[in-house]
């Protein structure tokens, strides 16, 4: 393959980064991250202001770009990685928002999602979109958009105003507004797109109200997107791969085949596994997804979701003020009494796979007076592998049924019995280790850890003709370590056991 770099940015939920990569073996030769900020209007909600959001891209890019000292003109191509669901609607001649984002973790629609549920539309929008009926999606956030921002139905009827996951927004900053388009994986998420027939779906789109000139056009994840203005960059590095968070991590991860799974955890936990060209509705609360969409053809995925897991070692650090830095945590989950067993049922926006909750609300339990930081700490990052449970048993199950007509090796061990996990918190040894060993499966952590980044660079490079076939790209893919289980099977069972029962109390409808 061709030497040149990729310049993927990963769009995330409380930084963005940048990191340029130098093709075709997809090593990373700088990096540039920047935090910014949250905001909390209400109980439940969730907002991003969209100026920070493109700002903060901007100026990664363009640090990365410097550090790396290379001429903009070198670079190939750009990859975009985003944090999926957040919802943002502007005005088509201006380009700002007309109103904060709504972040994916927002749950001010609760009340709309219950009244579709009420209405007994959950049937038709699983069959249609794969997902249900959620706050976490995009649908009813643009609906309430729509019905709050004054002027903005009106506008929007009249062709005035554009929608967009992060991705669209950034690639409509990025070309200078000459181009509305999302890719395949973003559109999945929206809760307005048909994942069968690979279309917006007018019967969703009128279900939420959403006019239909709102909406972004589709590609696939590697497609060419549009040349980014000159005097951003300087150059017109073409936009060639966009994917969302998840999608790219699992592409990074080289989860190719049906059958295998990664996990990644960083502010929320969500977990991918791959069912082939074939769309396998779930039976256990699942999400049905796009994995990817490669020269117009679909692969699909099973997915879980968990809302809060390193923001959960967040709120230890800014809520309570037990550690100073999210690397301490670790250390003092270690040093915690084995004796104490408190449990942290995180549902800070609710609960995610396989309970869908949106009403729920965090819970400590087993609290005693000799209970202290260091237990606290443990009981943070122990839930992370307790949802990461939760979540596998209803993926098991659904592998179970539908594997069989896809791949059934894959279903009875080899790499579809390993998880593959990458994300902020692999970082930590302990917390990779409890997850082995709760799970009672063997947990792997790759050498390039950044691989939501690495996803959207490889569909960039793929598209650029730098970077190989999937298949080439996979024997590539190396393992830094392998966590394998050592709690003794009665030790797992009873935690376990444990943390059914405090989530059980934690429920909204728990008597």
């Amino acid at each position: 393959m061709p030497a040149g770099h990729i310049l993927a940015l990963d769009q995330g939920t409380t930084s963005t980064r940048a990191i340029l990569f130098r093709t075709p073996e997809l090593t990373p030769v700088a990096v540039a991250q920047q935090e910014f900020r949250q905001h909390y209007p209400a109980s439940g909600w969730v907002e991003h202001e969209a100026e920070d959001l493109w700002d903060s891209a901007l100026a990664v890019m363009r640090e990365a770009i410097a550090r790396a000292g290379l001429r903009p003109q070198d670079i190939a191509g750009i990859g975009i990685a985003n944090q999926r669901e957040t919802t943002l609607l502007w005005d088509r001649r201006s380009g700002r928002a007309i109103h904060r984002a709504i972040v994916w973790q927002d749950r001010r629609t609760a009340g709309i999602c219950a009244a579709l549920r009420e209405a007994g539309h959950a049937a038709a929008v699983a069959a249609s979109t794969g997902l249900l009926i959620d706050p976490y999606f995009s649908a009813t956030k643009l609906t309430w958009l729509l019905d709050h921002v004054a002027g903005a139905r009106e506008a929007a009827e009249r062709g005035d105003l554009a929608f967009g996951t992060v991705d669209s927004f950034l690639l409509w900053r990025l070309t200078g507004g000459r181009v509305h388009a999302t890719d395949a994986t973003n559109a999945a998420r929206t809760m307005l797109f048909d994942i069968r027939a690979g279309r917006w779906d007018p019967a969703m789109c009128a279900l939420h109200r959403v006019p239909m000139a709102l909406l972004p056009e589709v590609r696939d994840c590697a497609a060419e997107f549009g040349l980014a203005e000159p005097g951003l960059l300087g150059a017109a590095i073409p936009v060639r791969g966009i994917a969302g968070d998840q999608q790219a991590a699992t592409l990074g991860q080289a989860c190719f085949r049906p059958g295998m799974l990664k996990s990644t955890y960083g502010t929320g936990c969500f977990a991918l596994l791959n069912t082939g060209p074939v769309p396998v509705a779930s039976r256990h609360r699942l999400l049905t997804t796009i994995a990817y969409q490669l020269g117009g053809e679909r692969s699909y995925a099973l997915e879980g979701a968990i809302f809060v897991a390193g923001a959960a070692v967040q709120w230890l650090r800014d809520g309570l003020g037990l550690i100073r830095d999210a690397a301490e945590s670790g250390a003092l989950a270690a040093a915690a009494d084995p004796a104490q067993r408190l449990y942290l049922v995180p549902a800070f926006v609710g609960l995610g796979v396989p309970h869908w909750d949106a009403e729920a609300r965090g819970a400590i339990h087993g609290l005693t007076r000799a209970s202290g930081p260091g237990d606290f700490a443990r009981a943070a990052l122990e839930s992370v592998g307790y949802q990461t449970r939760d979540l596998l048993i209803a993926m098991q199950a659904d592998l179970a049924e539908a594997l069989p007509a896809t791949d059934p090796d894959a279903a009875t061990g080899g790499e579809g019995s390993i998880l593959r996990v990458d994300g902020g918190m692999v970082a930590s040894d302990w917390t990779m280790q409890f997850l082995a060993d709760i799970l009672g499966a063997p947990v792997d952590r790759p050498v390039v850890r950044e691989t939501t980044a690495l996803g959207a660079a490889y569909l960039a490079g793929l598209q650029s003709g730098l970077c190989p076939a999937p298949a080439e790209f996979a024997a590539a893919w190396r393992l830094d370590r392998r966590f394998t289980p050592a709690m003794l099977q009665a030790e797992r069972e009873a935690a376990y056991a444990g943390w059914q029962r405090a989530v059980r109390r934690t429920l909204s409808d728990y008597p």
